[in-house]
């Protein structure tokens, strides 16, 4: 070889270690070239290139993502309150009073206005008899049993059918480029974590939630921990960080959600000192999925689309961002 060639041949390889630069075909291949995509890139090249300004080590590389409206459908309800309503449903033959008892009667009936005005209580008190009263493998299997043959109203695909696509291939990008990947939800905890690790490959040590309170006994010479029908902790809105903190203990450097519950989750993983990542999932596509913001009752985002650009967030239009929704 020419020192000539020998020259252009470095050249090249060069040019290959600063590839990270640009968007590669295969690293989000469900996600349409602009902006949204390149500020991905671009910010995963920074923190992982060694010796740059914006360079993060490893073990300081942790994303969170919320989960309802962020990895999977959060509408016409979420999930977890399919899953309750269905319990209750389930739990009724046990329990007659229930048709002449709210919130139960309008559970039973169907009627969703009806459950919706008895309000925080209401909810309490069906999350209290569907969530509570068992040990936690009893509910585990409850969870699984559940999840594994539950479906969507609206499309008949199974709930763990309605994961976006683009998402799962962020979460994987991330691991390839030594991100510690976490779900931070407002649902339960003790919900997610028996199906998290098969339907995104986050293991259940990574998974931040909502809970209940629970006790340890001997059950039959058995031990077992007890749920209980009290609420210890609600992982949502300000609470995000407390769980994240309690949890995993670092700050993340990139944060991902869709709605206002997320709102401190983003503020504070963008306030560190050095690089980071913001990133709103804004659902308007009515045609694939479904359009829904400021007066939503499930997902609400409002002050997250006004402020989020301030913060320098990405706004992702699902209509505009993704080339599709679900998996094929």
């Amino acid at each position: 070889m020419s020192g000539l060639h020998r020259l252009a041949a470095i050249a090249a390889a060069a040019m290959l270690v600063l590839a990270p630069l640009s968007v590669r075909a295969d690293d989000l291949p469900s996600w349409n070239d602009g902006a949204a995509k390149q500020g991905i890139v671009d910010f995963v090249s920074a923190v992982t290139t060694a010796g740059g300004t914006d360079y993060v080590a490893p073990d300081e590389r942790v994303a969170v993502f919320d989960n309802d409206g962020t990895l999977w459908s959060e509408q016409p309800m979420y999930v977890q309150l399919a899953f309750a309503l269905d319990r209750v449903k389930a739990l009724a033959p046990e329990h007659p009073e229930w048709k002449d008892t709210e919130p139960f009667k309008s559970v039973l009936a169907g009627d969703a206005a009806g459950v919706a005005a008895t309000g925080e209580k209401g909810l309490v008190e069906i999350l209290a008899v569907t969530h509570a009263g068992m040990t936690s493998d009893e509910f585990t299997k409850i969870a699984t049993d559940w999840i594994s043959t539950a479906k969507h109203p609206k499309t008949g695909k199974l709930y763990t059918e309605m994961v976006y696509q683009p998402m799962l291939e962020l979460i994987s990008y991330l691991k390839a480029n030594d991100f510690k990947v976490f779900i931070v939800s407002g649902g339960g905890i003790e919900f997610m974590r028996p199906w998290t690790e098969r339907v995104y490959g986050i293991g259940p040590e990574n998974v931040v939630g909502s809970s209940i309170k629970s006790k340890y006994e001997v059950q039959d010479g058995k031990p077992a921990i007890v749920r209980l029908p009290d609420v210890d902790f609600v992982d949502d809105g300000a609470g995000k960080p407390i769980g994240i903190y309690t949890h995993i203990g670092r700050r993340p450097i990139a944060a991902f959600g869709n709605s206002d519950g997320d709102f401190q989750m983003l503020e504070w993983t963008t306030s560190r000192t050095g690089r980071s990542f913001g990133l709103i999932v804004h659902h308007d596509d009515g045609d694939r999925e479904y359009a829904y913001d400021r007066q939503s009752h499930f997902g609400r985002l409002d002050k997250g689309l006004d402020e989020g650009p301030k913060h320098g967030w990405t706004i992702v239009s699902m209509k505009n961002d993704w080339k599709q929704i679900y998996p094929e």
